[in-house]
């Protein structure tokens, strides 16, 4: 006989759930070692059910919560029979395992109630290295996975209660900052422990039956809503053509097809037409597309739509094997990031034209990764920081600047941090004028970075794109500057690939600069708000210059604000007919 669910209840419970998986991410955050996971967030935390399906995920990365269940499915069919209270699992790798890659290790520690598996406590954190050719793990330049780092299939971390100390000693001894890495992973036991505990205060007081009732009510709540919301999106097939700017000196554009079909309360995500798979590290397997894929979905969904598996249930996700976005072994996959931002944003692309006033005009392509290296008091250092972020207008408002992407929920590292634990010291950090695409509203502007080498043989490699290929605007709105990263040194400045593959060696007073793309812009410029532009010129945002030539917008007196309204009203006028004649 089915169970009766109280609906009062339900929303307890779900968000008893939350608060556990956002108790997990905050004690992650508190204890780990490392800037990438203490300060940028670079980490996820997750209750699961006992089949391994996400109940709640934690307040962390979006683009990790569709990856939870591939990975969780493989370890509950590989230790089935084996799972046994105080087992704690370790693992990472994304052919064996199901994993994203190599620097994403997942520690998962089982929940246990009435003899049986009710639950996961699940975390997943970016490790500052893993080893590999590179300081940071995060070589666009190898050319197969066995480059890029320790490959962990799921392995008992603690069996019983009891710690392995055999397999801390063989992941110590396989990367640069053994103490960051250790460290971090006893940050996750941690989490996943708080996890466990929490959760056993909920069938402590409900019993397991109760507790695994409403989570799988939960599971068909998420479906439910999740339903309706894409009932609410026109049928049709949308299609979108996305590029990554290539790789090395001489780079050729990589291609990303989407094709997406919404089909009453079901859609299908189709990724046939994108690149083969590649030599270098940005390919991504087939779990991280679908959960980024899921990522964007939910993020044009209502917000009661509980972040829980089930949601997922009405999406299909196909990408042939041996692409970009489907790779198989052995292809690299370091650096999959910046294919999981171009997945999102292809989606969005597709979703613009059936809603317009949902979607954003394009963003900066996700947080730039910039990795450094070498030595430091006679010990090796490695420093890798996410920096983020540009979005697009909208039908709206302007774009954010200053914020992540919305698939990494992440964090710049605080300059003072950076300056007081490395051989690094942070030049200029801070918005770029005229850099977000003109519109009526106007695109994020962009961020620039600029990092000084204080040692010598200092290693440096970076993660950007949209170089080439600038974010688009839409329906009007203009395109935003494309990113750029160079490198000065001495009396010489030379620019970086978009992607390089080659490692670049730092001697002390080298500076990088590197500046993120702008957002794109939404509508006609010349439909902008003359006051909006003035205000944008005082802010630093826009040049007076800029203000005339991409807004027709003149200023009497621009320290003032004032706007000549006049000169601007013949100015527009005269560039509407010069558009007009197609001059």
């Amino acid at each position: 006989m089915s169970r009766q669910i109280d609906p009062i209840l339900l929303e307890v419970l779900k968000n008893g759930f939350e608060a556990i998986a956002d108790e997990m991410a905050l004690i992650l955050m508190r204890t780990a070692h490392s800037p990438i996971v203490r300060d940028a967030m670079d980490y996820s935390t997750a209750l699961c059910n006992a089949r391994g399906e996400t109940i709640a995920q934690g307040v962390t990365t979006p683009m990790h919560l569709g990856s939870f269940y591939d990975a969780m499915n493989h370890l509950v069919q590989t230790f089935e029979g084996r799972i046994n209270p105080g087992d704690v699992f370790v693992g990472n790798d994304p052919y064996i395992i199901q994993g994203q890659h190599l620097p994403d290790i997942y520690v998962i520690e089982p929940i246990f109630a009435e003899g049986r598996i009710c639950a996961w406590a699940t975390t997943i954190a970016h490790h500052a290295d893993v080893g590999g050719l590179v300081p940071g793990s995060n070589s666009i330049g190898a050319t197969e996975i066995h480059q890029e780092g320790l490959r962990l299939p799921f392995l008992k971390l603690v069996e019983g209660g009891v710690e392995n100390p055999m397999l801390f000693e063989i992941i110590a001894a396989n990367v640069r900052v053994p103490e960051q890495v250790i460290g971090d992973l006893r940050a996750q036991m941690a989490a996943a422990r708080a996890g466990r505990q929490g959760f056993a205060k909920l069938l402590e007081r409900y019993g397991a039956n109760e507790i695994e009732a409403y989570a799988e009510a939960l599971q068909d709540q998420a479906e439910l809503f999740s339903r309706k919301a894409i009932e609410a999106i026109p049928d049709g097939r949308y299609s979108f053509v996305d590029h990554i700017d290539g790789l090395g000196a001489d780079p050729e554009p990589i291609e990303l097809h989407l094709t997406l079909t919404v089909s009453g309360s079901e859609i299908t995500a189709d990724w046939t037409g994108t690149s083969n798979q590649v030599k270098g590290g940005i390919n991504a397997p087939l779990s991280f597309c679908k959960s980024n894929v899921y990522a964007a979905l939910r993020s044009i969904m209502p917000e009661e739509v509980p972040n829980c598996h089930g949601y997922t249930r009405p999406i299909t996700v196909t990408a042939p094997p041996g692409t970009l976005v489907s790779c198989v072994y052995p292809a690299p996959c370091g650096a999959r990031g910046i294919t999981g931002y171009r997945i999102i944003d292809c989606i969005f692309g597709a979703l613009a034209e059936a809603l317009p006033d949902k979607i954003a005009a394009d963003n900066t392509g996700g947080s730039t990764l910039p990795s450094f290296g070498g030595q430091q008091g006679g010990k090796p250092f490695v420093f890798s920081e996410c920096v983020m972020g540009v979005w697009g207008a909208t039908s709206a408002h302007d774009g954010q600047s200053g914020v992540p992407h919305m698939g990494s929920n992440q964090s710049n590292v605080p300059i003072e941090m950076i300056e007081a634990d490395y051989p690094l010291r942070i030049e200029r950090y801070g918005f770029v004028a005229d850099t977000g695409g003109a519109g009526e509203f106007r695109g994020g502007v962009s961020i620039q970075r600029e990092w000084r080498a204080l040692a010598d043989d200092t290693y440096f490699g970076v993660r950007s794109d949209k170089a080439i290929h600038p974010p688009h605007g839409l329906f009007g709105g203009g395109e935003g500057k494309p990113a750029f990263t160079e490198i000065e040194a001495g009396n010489t400045l030379r620019a970086m690939p978009p992607l390089a593959t080659q490692a670049e060696t730092l001697n002390a007073g080298a500076l990088v600069r590197h500046r993120m793309a702008g957002g794109g812009g939404y509508g006609d410029p010349l439909r902008r708000d003359p006051s909006r532009v003035a205000e944008d010129v005082l802010d630093g945002l826009v040049s007076v210059e800029a203000a005339a030539t991409a807004y027709g917008v003149v200023l009497s007196d621009p320290a003032a604000g004032t706007v000549d309204e006049a000169a601007t009203a013949a100015l527009r006028a005269d560039m509407r007919a010069t558009q007009g004649s197609g001059s």
